[in-house]
């Protein structure tokens, strides 16, 4: 049988499985408890069927006066349609349907239907009614059929034999009826509750399924939030340890050119501060994954400030259209790109004018940082620390569905040019 919704736990008022494998055993287990509650059912209602058996014993044996004929013929009957239904529990317990089934329950309908119709002796259609109900609650349709129209038949021989009344002539049919429309009832109780068991059985299985890929997405979105925060500590870390370096080695410079220790001293003194402001950029990178960023514009124009302050280069910003807001992710991704620029041309064209251009179009926002070629300009990919700054920008880029140029087209000038998606 099917898993019937009363075998499951209940929370807010319908069932509920748990989220993970559990939830599949748990179905597994309500099958099980299922189908001890339903061998159970049998059990008792074959109990009940027993008692009934012997009431209606005592009702034919003690009360009715039956004649030297018919008593041996009533006993025989009543004694075999014991025997037969102790057979037909026996069988529908082991396989719940068997093709010898029919076949008992028929020759219980038609040995209680024809012996019946005796005087005093009624009580005993009450075993071919169960018969029958039987037929019609575990047999195929048109067995159950046949069943009910041997009964009938036997009835009516029966009625013949015994030249019985009209009335119970009558009656027994009509009461084969009534019990051959119960057992379908009940078989149609049965299968609606097998189809409704079924579908709630693969409701909660889909849910707890449904659980496992969701909590699989929050580990996911944990690993991706940790692998957004890896990447921005180690961009501004490049960016932080690129510009340390150039500052570290024009203080070498210093010294060993012309030993101004003084001009050294506030190179590293700046070179010190760099270190300092590159620790509070790394907290500002985490903080920003967490939280809304700065407009665009802003982040740009105090990077730009902070860039001349620290190089003496200038850097003229110009923003077309107007500003519109992007998602965090693609506000970072433009905010490295251009610090990676900036490092880059302080690098290799220092104290050259550097030009940043921020244009906001209908479907995209293009970013171009521009600056003289310089001696270097072949490496201006390169960070100091031997990485490939630019190249991680773009492989971020391409994530967002963005785009990262950088050459020198015009032979004079490097342009590192971003792209992404409105």
């Amino acid at each position: 049988m099917g898993l019937h919704p009363a075998e499951l736990p209940v929370a807010s008022g319908r069932p509920v499985l748990p989220a993970g494998p559990r939830g599949a055993d748990l179905v597994t287990a309500a099958r099980d408890r299922d189908r001890y509650r339903e061998l159970m059912l049998r059990t008792v209602s074959w109990l009940i069927r027993a008692g009934a058996y012997g009431l209606i014993g005592v009702d034919i044996f003690l009360r009715a006066s039956l004649g030297p004929v018919a008593l041996p013929v009533t006993v025989a009957a009543y004694a075999l349609c014991g025997i037969l239904q102790v057979v037909c529990a026996a069988v529908i317990n082991r396989s719940g349907t068997a093709p010898a089934l029919p076949v008992l329950l028929g020759l219980i309908t038609v040995v209680a239907a024809g012996v019946c119709a005796q005087e005093d002796v009624t009580s005993l259609a009450a075993l071919g009614v169960i018969a029958v109900m039987d037929a019609g609650t575990e047999a195929r349709l048109t067995a159950a059929w046949a069943v009910f129209g041997a009964g009938v038949v036997a009835a009516a021989t029966g009625a013949l034999i015994t030249d019985a009344s009209p009335a119970k002539a009558l009656g027994i049919p009509l009461l084969l009826m009534l019990g051959l429309q119960a057992g379908f009832n009940r078989r149609a109780y049965r299968l609606r509750a097998d189809q409704s068991a079924a579908l709630l059985a693969q409701s909660e299985e889909l849910r707890a399924r449904s659980e496992e890929l969701r909590a699989e997405q929050r580990r996911s979105a944990v690993l991706d939030e940790r692998t957004r925060i890896a990447r921005e500590i180690h961009d501004v870390l490049a960016h932080s340890i690129g510009a340390l370096g150039i500052q570290i080695q024009a203080a070498r410079a210093l010294l060993a050119d012309t030993p101004d220790v003084e001009r050294a001293d506030g190179v590293l003194a700046v070179a010190q501060r760099m270190a300092s402001d590159g620790l509070t950029e790394t907290r500002r990178a985490v903080h920003a994954l967490r939280t809304d960023t700065l407009p665009l514009d802003e982040e740009l124009a105090r990077m730009t400030a902070t860039h001349e302050q620290r190089h003496g280069t200038p850097v003229a910003l110009r923003v077309d259209g107007g500003p519109v807001p992007l998602p965090p992710d693609q506000t970072l991704a433009l905010v490295r790109t251009a610090q990676e620029s900036l490092v880059n041309a302080a690098k290799h064209a220092p104290h050259q004018p550097v030009t940043l251009t921020l244009t906001y179009g209908d479907d995209n926002v293009t970013m171009s940082i521009a600056n003289p070629l310089g001696a270097a300009a072949a490496h201006g990919f390169a960070t100091l620390d031997g990485g490939y700054g630019l190249t991680g920008m773009r492989e971020r880029l391409l994530l967002l569905g963005g785009t990262l140029t950088a050459d020198a087209a015009d032979g004079r000038r490097w342009t590192v040019t971003a792209t992404v998606p409105r």
